[in-house]
């Protein structure tokens, strides 16, 4: 599971809402005049080298009246405290406010679970003076409090409160809030479907979780059920237009205008079938992982590869199957 990924889209989509938490003294003057720019970290990499790909989401802040400097926020994740270097981190941020010219940077470490023992500073100095005094923001979810943030209003702080620290017994209704925060703060149905992903992966409900949260929470579990089938939709859409594209691509190739006419008939013929069997793995799959948790990439592979006879009848097993093998038999 790559966590530096699932955190770097986060903080890419959401940026003001992940500054105004993760760093949240610093960013307390950002406000929707504010232009915030994802500085590509790729175009660093050939000076910096091959051990600092992982840290890759540099936010660049700039006030339009120019009446403060642009900052430079340096956001870094870590899933295990224990691989963290603040020298590495350092020697990071140096490079960067050297390329970028500024001395205005603001490192931030966003720590998955606790960060017993990781150093906050590092000095280096002689007998006589401290030459260099770094620190950096630090944010360890597994070491905040369910509790104080469960009425969050910020979509990042939601999406991870299954992140947080709370009782093994009360991790459906944890489960529960991070959706219904989904639903709430996040209007885009697309990235809906993304970060209904996010909440599932940290949360990991097992199937006598799963099903207690059907139970008590029918609402939100509805609500799932239809990005479900929007999810189909979605995929039938694509196809669609995807469909299109290919036929008029062909048909000009072809050079006349009844090969541009037919290239269209059977690009969307094409892009309908393809379309409605991507849509009708994806609701597949869904429905697996709602009711057996995460997937095998094996499964997932069997899904890809099915035909469309083969996921309906997949499908319709879902609703009495006890164990995943059961379905897919």
């Amino acid at each position: 599971m790559s966590h530096d990924q699932n955190f770097k889209n986060l903080l890419l989509d959401c940026p003001r809402q992940a500054l105004a938490f993760f760093a949240a003294a610093e960013a307390a003057e950002i406000d929707e005049k504010v232009r915030i720019t994802p500085v590509r970290q790729e175009q660093f990499q050939e000076r910096l080298g091959e051990r600092f790909r992982e840290l890759d989401v540099p936010l660049l802040v700039e006030w339009p009246d120019k009446r403060r400097e642009a900052l430079l926020f340096v956001l870094e994740e870590e899933s295990d405290a224990r691989r963290f270097s603040i020298h590495r981190l350092a020697h990071y941020c140096l490079d960067l406010a050297e390329l970028m010219k500024t001395d205005r940077v603001v490192p931030v470490v966003i720590f998955l679970r606790r960060a017993a023992g990781v150093a906050q500073r590092l000095r280096l100095s002689g007998d006589q003076d401290t030459y260099l005094d770094f620190r950096y923001l630090s944010c360890a979810l597994g070491e905040l409090s369910y509790e104080d943030y469960r009425h969050s209003d910020n979509l990042v702080v939601r999406l991870n409160l299954p992140n947080m620290q709370y009782p093994a017994r009360r991790k459906v209704e944890v489960y529960a809030q991070a959706v219904r925060g989904l639903t709430e703060l996040e209007p885009d149905p697309e990235k809906q479907l993304k970060y209904l992903d996010f909440i599932d992966i940290y949360a990991a409900l097992d199937d006598n979780e799963r099903v207690e949260y059907q139970r008590d929470y029918p609402d939100e579990a509805k609500t799932m059920s239809r990005f479900a089938e929007r999810f189909h939709e979605q995929g039938l859409q694509q196809g669609i237009q995807q469909g299109i594209q290919q036929g008029m691509q062909q048909g000009i190739q072809r050079g006349m205008q009844q090969g541009v006419q037919q290239g269209m008939q059977q690009g969307v013929q094409q892009g309908i079938q393809q379309g409605k069997h991507q849509g009708e793995a994806l609701v597949l799959e869904r429905l697996l992982r709602l009711k057996f948790g995460a997937l095998p990439d094996e499964i997932r592979r069997r899904i890809e590869q099915a035909g469309e006879q083969t996921l309906l009848t997949w499908s319709e097993r879902v609703l009495t199957a006890n164990r995943l093998d059961e379905v897919l038999h």
